[in-house]
């Protein structure tokens, strides 16, 4: 293909990992791969630094879309982007000291679990509890914020579904309040794994810049969606996509 085809076909995945990322995470894995097969001579840090501007660029119009319609539990979520900013640069640092397998099986069976129990408990995430803003729960936050930071640090694939499934069951969330939640604490993540690619050189500007723009079109519609058909579309939306990432997983280490 030439210039203009690898831009367009990058341009139309970029447009559907924007859309699946705003709704309930996990677009990375749409937009990455189609990075690594248009860029064949970069390195996969130039790869993953290019993907991480573009979705900066997507999340921040997500968020500045739901904070108007969202009610923003602000008390909890400033402490779990504190620490999920912290731990998810410690995991850029740490990349080359933990190995990617381990992450993938892991991660792998989390996922598995969060499947099987967001399929069982049919009311999951459909209303919004009470929530509590405790010791306890800041504690949490901070504590998850931190734990899916690093692995967004060190790996990343998954990253936004995990804290979607965490706001809805460690904190009372409905799944769209979630959703907009996990937008916020990746915007953390998300800048943090930038300090790390912008000073070591690996990001192509113009390629992400391209990038970028489709995964913000991708990224309002995304949450037009979300804020249009509410929880029960994004409980559905996040069971089809954690059983994507389960086929995507399981074929990446069965190979």
């Amino acid at each position: 293909m030439d210039v203009e085809q690898v831009l367009i076909a990058l341009g139309f995945f970029a447009f559907c990992g924007g859309l699946i990322d705003a709704a309930v995470g996990g677009g990375g894995l749409v937009q990455v791969p189609a990075l690594i097969h248009a860029l064949p001579g970069h390195s996969l840090a130039t790869v993953f630094g290019t993907n991480k501007l573009a979705v900066l660029a997507g999340n921040l119009c997500s968020i500045s879309t739901y904070v108007r319609r969202v009610r923003i539990v602000w008390k909890l979520m400033l402490p779990t982007m504190i620490s999920s900013f912290i731990f998810a640069y410690l995991g850029a640092l740490s990349v080359s000291l933990i190995p990617k397998r381990f992450m993938e099986y892991a991660v792998f069976i989390i996922l598995v679990a969060m499947a099987i129990y967001t399929f069982i408990k049919k009311d999951l995430g459909r209303f919004s509890t009470d929530i509590q803003c405790g010791r306890r729960e800041l504690l949490l936050g901070v504590f998850f914020g931190g734990l899916i930071g690093f692995y967004d640090g060190v790996f990343g694939p998954g990253s936004g579904s995990l804290l979607l499934f965490v706001f809805v069951k460690f904190f009372g969330f409905d799944f769209l309040n979630a959703s907009a939640s996990a937008k916020l604490v990746n915007l953390g993540t998300f800048s943090a794994a930038l300090l790390f690619f912008i000073p070591s050189g690996n990001i192509l500007w113009a390629v992400g810049g391209v990038v970028g723009l489709c995964n913000i079109a991708g990224s309002l519609t995304g949450a037009f969606l979300a804020l249009r058909y509410g929880s029960g579309f994004i409980r559905v939306f996040f069971l089809i996509l954690l059983l994507f990432l389960i086929a995507r997983m399981g074929m990446s280490i069965s190979g």
